[in-house]
């Protein structure tokens, strides 16, 4: 396959999925610049496997698109596997993060590096206004949500709802170096200058009137989702 080509398919699959080149480069872990570069400037000349299995993913593409070599197996063919059934372009692949954001007493935050990726209908997420460029899927760690919000549950949040059009709901957001989920409501007495930052389990602490510029929104938690005992 020529080189280029796999630049110029990754550059179609963009346009024709709406989506851009700083939010792939976030997906994979990478600088912002990172596939801009890939694709404008030759650099690197091929994808790293684990990025291309990625995008691939995403995509719902056949990784060969996007440069992966062709590979004979040395399987016998009547013993050999069927091939896996490729993901559907329907379906968008959100990114799973390698961090927990805490319910209890403050947790530090995490390298926000993919771990996986799980797949959700463009169509439904759609019906709800998301974005998803704009997604991510994190854990949930302790209990001071409860029961909004429990240990272990896992929730996506849009990181394109964030301060600018901060309101009453559940974030995730950042106290210097701790990664929080907790219930954000605007100052009922500074306005938009500060925030009451709480949690819905009475036996653990709120805050009131906290500087805005101290806390860190990263994004709104717009789904959850937990295992039924």
């Amino acid at each position: 396959m020529d080189e280029d080509s796999p630049r110029e398919i990754l550059a179609s699959l963009i346009a024709e999925h709406g989506t851009n080149y700083g939010a792939l480069s976030r997906l994979l872990g990478r600088n912002s610049a990172y596939i801009q570069q890939f694709i404008k400037r030759g650099t690197p000349r091929r994808l790293d496997e684990r990025d291309r299995r990625v995008l691939a993913e995403f995509f719902g593409v056949d990784e060969g698109l996007l440069g992966a070599p062709e590979r004979r197996s040395a399987v016998a063919p009547s013993r050999a596997r069927a091939p896996e059934r490729p993901v559907s372009a329907a379906t968008a692949q959100v990114p799973k993060l390698a961090l927990e954001a805490s319910a209890g007493t403050g947790a530090i935050a995490g390298e926000e590096w993919p771990s996986d990726v799980i797949g959700f209908d463009r169509q439904w997420l759609k019906r709800l206004g998301l974005h998803p460029e704009n997604l991510s899927i994190i854990d949930v760690k302790g209990e001071s949500m409860a029961p909004t919000l429990n240990n272990g549950d896992t929730i996506m949040v849009d990181r394109g709802d964030g301060v600018d059009r901060l309101r009453d709901g559940i974030y995730v957001l950042r106290l210097d170096t701790m990664l929080m989920v907790k219930r954000v409501a605007l100052s009922p007495r500074k306005g938009r200058k500060a925030l009451t930052i709480s949690s819905d389990n009475p036996h653990f602490p709120s805050w009131e009137d906290v500087d805005r510029k101290l806390v860190d929104i990263v994004g709104r938690v717009v789904w959850a989702s937990r295992v039924l005992s």
